[in-house]
Formats: structure tokens, sequence, C-alpha cells
């Protein structure tokens, strides 16, 4: 009598544990983690990219020119200033030649008499020879028209050296360009009496500006004429120059070695600024991200790596180079690694994301 009432309560708890316990019936489904953000992935590519030297400098004209007086006379004419472009030969400045042309009138005047005292001496001595010997004149008679003759001649040069001295001091009351360029500097003014030797103007030869960079001494093995150079200059566009020599020594004050850069004939900028740029050495290759998939974190440069199961790794990165919006990775990732393109300071180590198509990537 007792078994039936035992099976029945047994019977009756299950159906009790199922009533109130209905979870415990069916398997319990996990929630699914919703990715951080969705990305694209790029790979590091090897590239071939010149290796560029900083170097900072003056930017100063290849060679200047003095232009100065001659003669000790006033200025009458004066037909160039600060920034007019010359032609050698081209009439800079003209010098009063009143008195100087005097001068030469009365030379040459001197030069006329010489040339006849000449001819009297050497019809002179003409007919001394033709009697020579006749006793028609003594020797000492003779040997006087033969000695007038050689000092007419030589009195003559003399004059004629002093006509050229005068052609000359005319000649330089033109004041002349010695080359072709541009004009510096001027001291010149109009009425103003110059003295010998005294400059008027300065000249920068052939309108040619140079870089005179500095670079490091460790470098300067590595340099040599025909390198390119890239020049940053003030209005923040770029120079492309050529290196046309390199100084032999080092300053023992700052240990470095000044380059002197050829620019172009055209767009050159201006003289007299300090400007900074690089030196292109030879090519290497560098293993290069977008500068967009860097993130920078208290003066550290970090990347995150999508692994397989598309979580992420923060890894840090040593950089170098940059160029056309890429950057030369040094050491932290692989070629082979899947790089976050972007979107990097949304991202913590471990997080989840969804990688889609460059295209379809969004925050």
């Amino acid at each position: 009598m007792n078994t039936p009432r035992r099976t029945l309560t047994a019977v009756s708890i299950a159906t009790l544990s199922i009533a109130f316990f209905p979870s415990c019936s069916l398997p319990a489904n996990e929630p699914v983690a919703a990715p951080a953000l969705t990305v694209s992935t790029v790979k590091p590519e090897t590239l071939a990219w010149v290796q560029s030297i900083p170097a900072s400098g003056w930017l100063a004209a290849w060679q200047e020119a003095s232009i100065s007086a001659e003669a000790s006379l006033k200025i009458v004419d004066i037909k160039v200033e600060v920034g007019s472009v010359v032609k050698k030969g081209e009439v800079l400045v003209q010098l009063e030649q009143a008195s100087v042309l005097a001068d030469l009138h009365k030379q040459e005047a001197a030069v006329a008499t010489a040339e006849a005292n000449l001819k009297q001496a050497e019809a002179n001595a003409a007919r001394a020879r033709k009697v020579n010997g006749t006793g028609a004149l003594s020797d000492q008679q003779i040997n006087e028209y033969l000695i007038a003759e050689e000092t007419s001649k030589a009195s003559l040069a003399s004059e004629n050296a002093a006509l050229e001295s005068q052609r000359i001091r005319l000649d330089q009351t033109t004041i002349r360009a010695v080359d072709d360029g541009v004009i510096s500097s001027s001291s010149a003014t109009l009425g103003a009496v110059t003295s010998s030797g005294s400059e008027l103007f300065r000249m920068i030869r052939q309108q040619k500006i140079e870089w005179q960079a500095e670079v490091s001494a460790r470098y300067i093995n590595s340099m040599h004429p025909g390198l390119k150079a890239r020049i940053d200059v003030p209005d923040g566009t770029h120079v492309y120059g050529t290196v046309r020599r390199v100084a032999p020594t080092v300053s023992k004050d700052t240990g470095r070695a000044v380059v002197y850069v050829e620019l172009p004939p055209s767009d050159k900028p201006k003289a007299g600024f300090n400007v900074s740029g690089a030196i292109e050495l030879d090519t290497t290759s560098a293993l290069t991200i977008p500068e967009s998939a860097l993130v920078f974190n208290d003066g550290m440069s970090y990347v995150f790596t999508v692994a397989s199961d598309d979580h992420v790794t923060r890894r840090k990165v040593e950089i170098g180079r940059r160029w056309d919006g890429r950057v030369e990775v040094l050491s932290g990732v692989v070629g082979g690694a899947a790089v976050v393109a972007s979107g990097g300071a949304f991202l913590s180590d471990g997080s989840l994301v969804k990688v889609v198509p460059t295209e379809e990537a969004v925050r």
C-alpha cells in the first residue's frame, strides 16, 4: 500500500520542477558582442624611396660683382636702379666728359706735332744718308740727323701712348655692366663726384641664386655634385636644385658642412632668406603604411593590427621618412600584417571590429 504513494510523490516533484524552473529544461543562448568599429585594413607596402637628409641655410648670390668708378668725376646720369636686370656692356652711369675731352683733344694735337717733327727728322736723316761719305756734311752733322730721327720716333710713340691713356680716361667716364645680372645695391647719387675705386653698384652675376645648405658632418661623405635638393621657400612652395659643390671642410663650431645647391634659372626665391629643405641621397626600399593608420599617444606612435578573429592588437612602431601621405615603418609590424587603415584613435587593445572594404569603412 505504501509503494504507489511514493511513486506519485516522485512524479509530483518532477512536475513541480518543470513548472517552476522552465529554463532548466532548455539550453541558454549567450549574448553576441557588437563590433566597436567598422574598419578597413591595409598591408604594409615596400616602396623604393629616396633617402633625404635635412638641411638648412641661407639663400645667397652665386657670385656678386662690384662695379666701381675708375675716375674722379661728377655723375651726370644714372640709368639703372636696384632690381634692374642688365646685360654685359650696358651703360649704368655716365660721368662728366668735358674735361676729359679737352685733355684728349690736347693730346691729339701733341701727337700731330710729334708726327710732323718725325717727318722732318726722317727727311733730314734721309739726306744725311745720301751724302754720307761725300764730304757735303760732317760726320757729326750726319749723326745728329740720324739721332734726331730716332728721338722723333720715340717722342711720337710717347705721345701716342699718352693719347691712348686719354682715350681710356674717356671710356672710364661711361660705367658699364661687367656681366649679365641684376643690380642688388646702389650708392650712385646724381651730381656726386666719384673717387677712383669707390663702389657704385653691386650686381648678382647671371641672376643666379644658390642655397648654401648646412648638413651634419656625418653625411658629408655621402654628398657629391649632382645630387638633387628640395628647398622649402617662405611662400609655402618648393624649389628644386642640384648640388654643384661640397665644402672641403667642416665647421669646428657647429660640426656642420656647407653644400652649395644651384637653383634653376626661373622661379628663383630672393636672396637673404634662411630656409630649410632636404638633399636627396641614394634610393632605398622602405616598408610603408598610410599616415592615417598611425595613432599617437604620449609622444609614441602606434598602429592596430587585426587578427583572424577580428580582434585588434595595438602595436608600438618606429617611423622614419614620410612622403605623399605615407610613412616608413622601421619596426613594429611586418609586411603581411593587416593594419587598420584609419580610425585607430577610437579603438583599444583587444577591441572587436568589423572589417569591410575601404570604401565601406565607417566609424
